[in-house]
């Protein structure tokens, strides 16, 4: 009989994460370094290690990377520029697997932030006490990248709703991000797909349950999800000229 696995979170994970909500500063986090590295660090980089085969079968272009630096798990460390929340820590986990053309540039959110960067589409894992989620899309695409969608839209409105309005798709994702407060400039405000033309983000995203992250078969569990996203992911790639 094969051994039963073990999960890869626990309830430790989201003790952490509510305590460091409630003590967001350096000196706590210091001393408490080893429980990161024991209940968020580490299994989440074990996740991260056992989805790479298994989302090749899904797109070979879709990269989950281990490596503690630089790989799919994001910082927990804050970048507090440009923001008036100085609280130096992330209380959530979060962690991208990205497409391979994407492997050179910075990544973050559902997307990437930087200056310079390739828009392409990404599948995201978000792991908070009470607002865990899947999601996938391009997330702050430039600009140039955002006019590239809505035109791929225009072009091609029966693949980008067999994509997104299939039954399968709408059972368990939901199409979100930001968008415009009225149309577009030079897309016609009675156009059919217009609210989707009005998007400034073209993700999907599904809540999950905490006792999902708990699991031992949580692989399984998040790949259900994410081949639902598969048909997403590839019209995005084609809007941007990507293989998929």
């Amino acid at each position: 009989m094969a051994a039963r696995r073990e999960p890869y979170f626990t309830p430790a994970t989201f003790r952490f994460l509510r305590a460091l909500r409630r003590n967001n500063r350096r000196e706590w986090f210091h001393a408490h370094k080893h429980e990161y590295d024991e209940h968020v660090r580490e299994p989440s980089l074990r996740l991260i290690a056992d989805l790479a085969d298994p989302l090749r079968s899904i797109s070979p272009q879709l990269v989950a990377s281990p490596r503690a630096v630089g790989g799919s798990l994001f910082r927990i460390h804050r970048d507090t520029r440009f923001s008036s929340d100085k609280t130096p820590y992330k209380t959530h986990i979060g962690m991208s697997f990205y497409h391979a053309a994407t492997k050179a540039t910075a990544r973050g959110g559902l997307g990437t932030a930087d200056l310079g960067r390739l828009d392409a589409p990404v599948i995201y894992l978000h792991i908070e006490p009470g607002a865990c989620f899947t999601g996938g899309g391009i997330w702050h695409p430039q600009p140039a990248t955002l006019k590239r969608l809505r035109d791929f839209l225009i072009d091609n409105p029966r693949s980008w709703k067999t994509a997104t309005r299939e039954r399968k798709f709408t059972r368990t994702f939901e199409l979100d991000g930001d968008s415009l407060s009225r149309p577009p400039r030079g897309y016609a405000a009675d156009h059919e797909l217009i609210a989707d033309l009005m998007r400034k983000d073209f993700v999907a995203s599904a809540m999950l349950e905490d006792d999902a992250l708990l699991r031992p078969d949580l692989v399984r569990i998040l790949m259900q999800r994410y081949r639902i996203l598969r048909p997403l992911l590839d019209w995005l790639s084609a809007s941007v000229e990507l293989e998929f």
